[in-house]
């Protein structure tokens, strides 16, 4: 598969999330899905302290940091399998 076909199917993926609500889903899915979205879109995350840091923020960064071994498209892939995975389990 190319990287076109595959960014392709990652954007239907976020559609499909983005009619999705935080309440269906538990959240630890929630920031498994957070984190593989920003490995996708932006990559290994640079670690920075802010004075604001909060619990919430610690999760997600947690999260991120965990998948942080994964290239751009092997999160995109992990991605639209646990999009596809969720929205198969609602029907």
């Amino acid at each position: 598969m190319d990287e076109k076909e595959l960014d392709i199917r990652f954007q239907e993926a976020v559609e499909i999330a983005s009619k999705m609500t935080q309440s269906d889903l538990p959240q630890d899915v929630q920031l498994r899905l957070y984190a593989y979205y920003k490995q996708a879109t932006i990559g290994t995350m640079a670690y920075n302290f802010s004075p604001d840091f909060d619990l919430r923020t610690a999760f997600k960064t947690n999260a991120w940091m965990q998948i942080s071994h994964l290239s751009v498209d092997e999160a995109k892939e992990l991605y639209i399998e646990a999009i596809h995975e969720i929205a198969n389990a609602n029907k």
